[in-house]
């Protein structure tokens, strides 16, 4: 209602201001004809301006702040993996008995977009062989657990709204943690346990891997020395190391 009443007052305000700008150049002047052209003028003008200001300008300021806003949301994702992503993805891939596939995920220095929408389509249509019974789940739970409140802050963060994909992969993540802590013994599970359990962490290792490989394309992108580091730590290379 305020935000309203300023609106119609700064409506009228402009408009009293216009108007006396006019009267005072009729009672200076005394030209009644030119002032009245230049009105005309100015109104038929009008539409070329709300064009310029309404789609031009106004798209280009949106485009700025959008990018502006992915940056931002790229920065929380990258949080995301150092304090819980990558040692996430590492601890479920011990549950991935296809070693050979994720060969397709080991990301190199040189790596061209190409590259890159060839791994995400691998990761998008590799069909995860995890098997709840091969890690070690109460050590996933603690890890998890121990990550709540850090997951929680993130999915405060309003800027997640415009990444849907990451915000389904968080919700996975959620969904694995909640599944593990409501199980009182995870050493003596039932096949029916077992296998809900590997669907669950299917679904969240799938989403955690191509949010990878976005991420990492990112930081090639715009942070190279980021993104040398982020290759040698690859979470879903089993035999990543920092040392050269």
């Amino acid at each position: 209602m305020n935000r309203a009443t300023w609106r119609i007052k700064l409506g009228f305000g402009l408009a009293a201001a216009t108007a006396f700008v006019l009267l005072a150049n009729l009672m200076v002047f005394g030209t009644p004809k030119e002032t009245t052209f230049w009105v005309m003028h100015s109104l038929a003008m009008m539409p070329i301006e709300i064009l310029v200001v309404t789609l031009i300008l106004n798209q280009l300021l949106e485009g700025r702040a959008r990018q502006e806003m992915l940056h931002k949301l790229n920065m929380v994702i990258g949080a995301f993996f150092s304090e819980v992503g990558s040692d996430l993805l590492r601890r479920i891939t011990a549950f991935d008995a296809d070693v050979e596939v994720r060969e397709n995920f080991f990301v190199k220095d040189d790596w061209d977009d190409n590259s890159f929408a060839k791994a995400k389509a691998v990761a998008a249509a590799y069909d995860y062989t995890v098997d709840a019974a091969r890690g070690d789940l109460a050590g996933l739970r603690d890890f998890l657990v121990s990550k709540r409140d850090f997951l929680l802050r993130l999915l405060e963060n309003p800027n997640l709204l415009e990444h849907a994909s990451f915000t389904d992969a968080l919700w996975a993540v959620f969904h694995v943690a909640e599944e593990l802590e409501n199980r009182s013994n995870l050493s003596n599970l039932s096949a029916a346990d077992l296998a809900h359990l590997s669907y669950d962490l299917k679904r969240a290792y799938a989403a955690l891997a191509i949010e990878w490989l976005d991420y990492i394309r990112h930081l090639k992108l715009t942070y190279p020395y980021l993104y040398s580091l982020a290759v040698r730590l690859n979470p879903l290379d089993p035999n990543a190391r920092a040392e050269m």
